[in-house]
């Protein structure tokens, strides 16, 4: 067995690391963290990985807003960029066909 470089396991490493900067958001609420859906309404903390620790960032008032704060909405689409809403090329994979996971024809 050959050892890896050093080189080569700190790149790799550090592509599988927690990237300084990500945001993530805590309920502020009494009992156990459970899921956010379960109650939108209580304030949120947002925390920031600095590289070695979560920090706290800000405090929100419900769901929605942490949202907000982890995916901010996109800025508008410059009028020289086209609107895609679905593939531009290919199959239609809903189309009528002979797939082996399509029921045979009658």
């Amino acid at each position: 067995m050959t050892d890896e470089p050093l080189e080569r396991w700190a790149a790799r490493r550090q592509g599988r690391l927690r990237k300084p900067g990500e945001l993530t958001a805590i309920t502020l609420g009494t009992g156990p963290q459970r899921a956010a859906h379960v109650d939108p309404d209580a304030p949120r903390m947002i925390l920031e990985w600095d590289g070695f620790a979560w920090q706290p960032l800000m405090t929100v008032e419900n769901y929605g807003a942490a949202r907000l704060v982890l995916n901010p909405p996109p800025d508008s689409t410059s009028a020289d960029q086209a609107e895609t809403t679905g593939p531009v090329t290919g199959r239609n994979p809903l189309a009528p066909g002979r797939g082996r996971h399509r029921k045979p024809r009658p």
